[in-house]
């Protein structure tokens, strides 16, 4: 059994409305998904990804309204890196973010740079067999889309318990110092261990969880697995859009292992994702209760391509 990389990445935000136009506007990721969390359904839980919501591309956000800023550390990710094309690219995004007061620092073969609450990210050019997973947007231009997860940075206290963990019971091959990659038949992601930086904690621009991308007939295995290595685990949970499961890993970062599929077409058709509150069949009794609760949002028709220049 083999993990198709990453599936997704879940952080916090405290203004959903600034979230949408960074994410949707700024980078040009299409909401695929505007839904509430499933265990807090009175807070957003939105959903930013390629044309087709596909995993290896979606970057969630809970909203908790003026939630405080938050500090990742031991036991966090802190740094998102995401595949682009070129040396080209790099040098557009560097002229986006300057004109738009968004500070970014050029490294070896990319950019890094930081949203408005403070979460990491890196844009690096890559040569990998994967298919490139873009959106389309009226903000920025085809060739220079963001092309899906690579890998992502976190720290914890004692890599090698962690490292462990992912050799011998996730089945990930180490590809470089503190480095180890899930690659399975359409798919690879990393995960990069750095030095701790001491504690940190949760908050807006931190890092909840992270998602590993499972086939739907290996996900009961991997829970199985997981619970052979002696760590808690829990219960498979149907997300409706997936199916999920979740454990700390030996540092203390929470990981889950979530199915390729359903999809987020299940509710909604593919041409209209996430332009209007979508909520899974068994909280749509909330609705009413729940709508007035959430914070009005950018409409992000205004960033969409229409069909003709999508074709």
């Amino acid at each position: 059994m083999k993990l198709e990389g990453i599936h997704h990445i879940t952080a916090i935000t405290g203004d959903a409305p600034r979230n949408v136009d960074f994410y949707v506007r700024l980078l040009g990721l299409r909401l695929v998904k505007k839904s509430v969390n499933q265990d807090d359904p009175t807070v957003y839980h939105l959903f930013y990804a390629d044309e087709h919501g596909s995993a290896g591309s979606d970057l969630t956000f809970f909203e908790y309204p003026n939630a405080r800023p938050g500090r990742a550390g031991a036991g966090m990710v802190h740094r998102i890196v995401h595949r682009v094309a070129s040396a080209d690219t790099l040098a557009f995004w560097e002229d986006r973010f300057g004109s738009e007061g968004v500070e970014c620092t050029r490294v070896e073969s990319g950019l890094r740079f930081a949203d408005f609450e403070g979460l990491q990210h890196e844009l690096r050019v890559v040569e990998v067999p994967d298919p490139p997973l873009a959106a389309g947007s009226t903000e920025v231009p085809a060739e220079h889309a963001l092309l899906g997860f690579h890998e992502v940075h976190a720290a914890v206290a004692d890599p090698r318990k962690s490292e462990k963990h992912l050799r011998e019971t996730l089945a990930f091959e180490e590809v470089g110092e503190h480095a180890f990659e899930a690659r399975g038949a359409a798919r690879g992601g990393s995960i990069v261990f750095e030095p701790s930086p001491g504690r940190g904690f949760g908050g807006a621009g931190t890092v909840h969880h992270i998602a590993w991308a499972s086939p739907m007939d290996d996900h009961e295995a991997w829970r199985a697995r997981i619970a052979d290595s002696g760590l808690q685990v829990t219960p498979v949970i149907d997300r409706f859009y997936f199916r999920s499961i979740y454990s700390r890993e030996p540092g203390g970062i929470l990981y889950e292992i979530a199915t390729i599929g359903p999809g987020f077409a299940t509710d909604e058709s593919a041409s209209s994702l996430g332009e209007s509150l979508a909520l899974p069949p068994e909280f749509e009794h909330l609705r009413a209760q729940v709508e007035p609760l959430l914070t009005p949002l950018p409409d992000v028709r205004q960033w969409r391509p229409s069909a003709a220049e999508a074709s």
